[in-house]
């Protein structure tokens, strides 16, 4: 029990000390919070992406040559990718909650029997609004295409209409889509550049190999280093949610339990990776230097600004690697879609199999690691 108690108490002791070096030095306090709030200021003001491609789903209650012919209008574009056929209406909340479809069209029994009469035909076009800009530009290349097949009918008023409504988002606003991944996004890059510097700074002020010869275990140290890391994490995550919650206004459906449990293991995770960087650093410009060659391919791959399924399939296979898509993903549906743990769970995998690399690892590479 003394023993365990004394452990605590020396790991307690590293970490006072990490805090107050972080604390003290006045470009850290700077580089903790100021950067947080411009760059969730400014995404929330100014960032967009484009479309790439579109995934869609078609529950055809009519099964005409009319559908047949409007599908095909849309299966043509080169944009559009059909990758379901429902059955059922039941089956629509699946594929979007899934993701596998971004829209789907629902072609109502009665569609050829009332174009026939003359009369106008209204279509369902359900949107995934967690992807809003890409959503909304889905759903202008739509009604171009039903624009068209309207004008082939040679009808004086419209034959086809379109009823939107999009889930999870309905005024279809970039900033739903955008800010809250940037709860994710803007703390890791704070939290990997924090732990990358922690080691290599001690390097480089030749206090590192004092702390190995401590009764410290290289565990302890890595415990030690990791939590102030992880803790400022979620300061700084707390810090954009809010801003996100109170100064933008956009409404959570999800947990907040939930969305910090998914942050906490996102942080721990990328907490490995940066003091992974830090162990294998001698000087804090190197570690500098590696976060930021990691930092970009983290970014782009993450889905942050290009949906992964549009990356080529090498590109998509690397992102499994990547913590910032699993958190990304998970902040995005708690927040917007009001996920469960039963949805989520199945991000939690690999971040945790993430984190039980990365910390061993920089645990080895502290001791192993020569001078």
């Amino acid at each position: 029990m003394d023993s365990l108690v004394d452990t605590l108490a020396q790991i307690a002791a590293l970490i006072r000390k990490e805090i107050l070096a972080l604390v003290k030095d006045p470009s850290s306090r700077a580089l903790l919070f100021v950067p947080a709030l411009m760059q969730a200021l400014l995404f929330g003001y100014g960032a967009t992406y484009d479309l790439r491609h579109v995934p869609y789903a078609v529950l055809d209650q009519s099964r005409s040559a009319a559908s047949v012919e409007l599908l095909a209008r849309l299966d043509g574009t080169g944009v559009f990718k059909r990758a379901a056929m429902l059955t059922s209406p039941r089956q629509i909340a699946e594929v979007i909650d899934d993701q596998d479809a971004l829209l789907v069209l629902g072609i109502p029994a009665d569609f050829a029997d009332r174009l026939a009469a003359g009369q106008r035909a209204p279509l369902q076009m359900i949107l995934d609004g967690r992807n809003s800009t890409t959503a909304g530009a889905a759903a202008g290349y739509v009604n171009a295409i039903v624009a068209d097949f309207n004008r082939s009918l040679g009808g004086a008023d419209p034959g086809v209409t379109i009823e939107r409504r999009a889930w999870f988002n309905p005024n279809l606003e970039s900033r739903w889509n955008m800010m809250p991944a940037l709860i994710a996004a803007l703390s890791m890059l704070q939290t990997l550049l924090i732990a990358a510097l922690s080691v290599a700074r001690e390097r480089e002020q030749g206090t590192f190999d004092q702390l190995l010869v401590t009764p410290l275990t290289p565990m302890q140290i890595l415990i030690g280093k990791a939590l102030p890391a992880i803790f400022i994490g979620l300061v700084q995550a707390t810090t954009i949610f809010l801003i996100i919650r109170f100064w933008f206004g956009i409404p959570m459906s999800g947990s907040v339990w939930l969305l910090y449990l998914g942050l906490f293991v996102f942080t721990v995770a990328s907490v490995g990776v940066g003091l992974s960087i830090s162990a294998l650093s001698l000087t804090m410009q190197q570690a500098m230097l590696y976060a930021f060659l990691v930092i970009m391919p983290l970014m782009l791959l993450s889905g942050l600004l290009t949906p992964v399924r549009n990356m080529p399939e090498a590109l998509q296979i690397a992102t499994y690697v990547n913590p910032l898509r699993f958190g990304m993903s998970i902040v995005r549906r708690v927040y917007l879609e009001g996920a469960v743990l039963g949805d989520v769970w199945p991000q939690f995998i690999p971040l945790l199999a993430l984190a039980s690399v990365t910390l061993p690892l920089a645990a080895w590479l502290f001791r192993n690691r020569l001078s």
